[in-house]
């Protein structure tokens, strides 16, 4: 597939996760992402698992190269500025105010670069009372009224993946394309600031019109009531989920699946409104009905009765899924030192063909040497 992004650089100080989120999508894209590491130790997600190749940090530094450099070194810092020199691009993910000791602030990198876009992506924003609080993302979740929503009525706790760094990052890469948009038509480069707070409470936008509309505080339950949303288990432990939505003919699809049409005769569950009030009677209802058949026949019988469903996999079963396989979600390459990396290629397709080529995670300092002698190359010429 043809590189979108293939004739911009992109120079990533970041760390952790918002910051390599943001520069792993436009990597994805195609953007030649040099990722920027501390000698030595590199990004402290690499040693999340012991060693320097977590999969915590390979999940968002794929398709990069890997410079380290240590920017207290005037030399070092001097290999930055040349690389800054011919970037698009600057990624950082610092509290406010660090990037700027580091000797990489806006201004400081404007002047060796004044159409850089420059991306500075913060926990609670670049002024304010809370502007210098340490963040990360169940903070942010809870900042943004998020994490209440995704908290377990029973034995509560923060459960589930680092969302808030995840939309975070997608959202930064988002408003650079918008400002290499621009810059494409003005020739001007831009600062762009983005929040985790900010990005946050943006992606709950639904909690908060049902607040503004109509005074309605959500909660965990709120749009899988309404939505009649369900999983179960099945005979052989594996689980299966679907989602009734509002057609009458979904429930009565489900219903013929799982035959138990007399429900349309329990005032409890005849209209979708006494279901959706009842819904907690319904699930008690219908445990013991999925507990007696394996998931695959209940697979065969929602898909017969047209019922929206899916099985409720775990991360191993789910790029085994037929449609998943076809769509090649799956992809793999191969590593010189490290082996075999296997990923999830990015969602879209440009002229119908989907991006199966798939760089893997750098090693530290693995691009180092080819890097200088770009950089000399350029000086030279």
């Amino acid at each position: 597939m043809v590189k979108i992004l293939k004739d911009v650089r992109v120079v990533e100080l970041g760390t952790y996760i918002t910051g390599p989120a943001a520069g792993m999508h436009l990597a994805d894209l195609g953007a030649d992402v040099i990722k920027v590491e501390r000698p030595g130790s590199g990004d402290p997600f690499r040693a999340f698992k012991g060693g320097l190749y977590s999969p915590h940090f390979q999940t968002y530094n794929r398709n990069k190269r890997s410079i380290a450099l240590d920017t207290k070194d005037p030399a070092d810092l001097g290999v930055l500025r040349d690389l800054v020199s011919t970037a698009d691009v600057f990624i950082q993910n610092f509290r406010p105010g660090v990037a700027e000791k580091l000797g990489v602030g806006e201004q400081e990198l404007r002047e060796i670069n004044p159409s850089l876009v420059y991306c500075a992506i913060s926990g609670f924003g670049t002024s304010g009372p809370s502007r210098d609080r340490p963040v990360y993302d169940s903070v942010a979740q809870a900042a943004s009224g998020y994490l209440r929503l995704l908290t377990p009525p029973v034995k509560p706790r923060v459960i589930g993946p680092a969302i808030a760094d995840a939309v975070t990052g997608q959202y930064a890469a988002m408003a650079v394309l918008a400002a290499l948009l621009e810059r494409a038509k003005s020739g001007a480069g831009r600062r762009v600031d983005i929040s985790m707070l900010e990005a946050m409470t943006h992606f709950n936008l639904d909690s908060f019109t049902h607040f503004f509309s109509v005074g309605e505080v959500m909660g965990p339950l709120s749009r899988p009531v309404v939505s009649q949303s369900y999983t179960f288990e099945c005979a052989d432990g594996k689980w299966i989920a679907f989602h009734l939505s509002s057609p009458t003919k979904f429930w009565e699809g489900l219903l013929k699946a799982t035959g138990q049409e007399q429900l349309n005769e329990d005032p409890r569950f005849s209209e979708r409104l006494s279901r959706i009030e009842h819904q907690d009677e319904l699930i008690d209802h219908f445990q013991p009905t999925f507990k007696a058949k394996p998931r695959d026949e209940w697979c065969r019988l929602l898909e017969e009765a047209e019922v929206p469903y899916s099985p409720a996999y775990d991360s191993n079963e789910a790029l085994e899924d037929p449609q998943a396989a076809h769509l090649q979600i799956k992809v793999s390459t191969e590593h010189p030192q490290l082996g075999t990396f296997t990923t999830v290629r990015p969602p879209y397709n440009f002229d119908g063909t989907p991006e199966l080529d798939v760089m893997a995670p750098p090693t530290l300092d693995e691009h180092g040497d080819e890097i200088r002698a770009e950089i000399a190359r350029r000086k030279a010429g």
